[in-house]
């Protein structure tokens, strides 16, 4: 006789492995209800990522902000449980950095007091739900690759900027800069500082706020010009080459530009 499966004689064991694989279908399935359970998530996901900006006007709520902190500290911890499960080798899933940003942003959930001056960069939420497979998987599949999703990386890119800078010119000069008594203020001194336009009724005191300044208005300019060329350069569509691996090619390209490979690209019009 042959042993038994020690699964089946394990029912914790057994209870384990199928909940995993509901959640593996789950998140990474393309069942209508795996669709539906997506985006779910991600609807869930926007609405924390919304709290997060708003955190800076609402702090001032007492208890009950702190309630909220910790409601969606659970949410997400759990969904980071889920994720966790439902990847094959956890380990693998330890290894991406988008991972250790979602980790942290969970600590400043955890102890919210502790951490207080390092809250503005749970806006990185926003960049890290917008550069996940996760999200492209169900709100992005037909656009996967594509124009659209350079475009929608390059915009959340300065917009997550515009509200991490925001967070931290608030905690750090709020009080201490003339002329910047709130939220709004550090917000409107971020933009005029990213677009170049300095109208100069906010500074930064000292050495440390000059070095702030030209990091916002150097990091700035550089996540513009990236989405200026997301925007103007020659569309490329992805197709690996079976010959030389090549990743990019030109939507209408017959040949491979490196090997001279005969391609068949697929017509995203069809």
């Amino acid at each position: 006789m042959g042993r038994p499966d020690a699964a089946a004689n394990n029912p914790d064991k057994s209870e384990g492995l199928r909940l995993r694989a509901r959640l593996r279908a789950l998140y990474h399935g393309a069942s209508p209800t795996a669709v539906r359970f997506r985006l779910a998530v991600l609807i869930i996901d926007l609405a924390i990522i919304a709290f997060f900006i708003a955190a800076p006007l609402l702090r001032e709520g007492g208890i009950v902000f702190y309630i909220i902190d910790y409601v969606i500290a659970a949410v997400l911890a759990a969904d980071l449980a889920a994720r966790a499960s439902a990847y094959s080798d956890i380990r693998d899933w330890l290894k991406k950095p988008i991972v250790w940003v979602d980790l942290f942003i969970l600590a400043t959930l955890l102890f919210p007091a502790w951490m207080f001056n390092l809250g503005f960069l749970r806006v990185l939420r926003l960049w890290t739900l917008i550069n996940s497979d996760f999200f492209w998987r169900t709100i992005g599949r037909r656009y996967d690759d594509t124009r659209v999703e350079e475009t929608t990386k390059a915009v959340v890119a300065l917009i997550t900027f515009v509200f991490v800078a925001t967070g931290f010119v608030y905690t750090s000069f709020v009080g201490v800069s003339e002329g910047m008594s709130g939220y709004i203020d550090a917000l409107y001194f971020t933009v005029t500082s990213l677009t170049t336009t300095g109208y100069g009724d906010i500074l930064l005191p000292g050495a440390w706020g000059r070095i702030v300044s030209i990091a916002i208005m150097l990091v700035g300019v550089t996540l513009f010009v990236r989405l200026g060329q997301t925007l103007l350069r020659p569309h490329k569509v992805r197709h690996p080459c079976d010959r030389c691996g090549l990743q990019v090619h030109d939507p209408d390209a017959v040949h491979c530009k490196a090997c001279g490979n005969l391609l068949c690209i697929p017509d995203e019009g069809r």
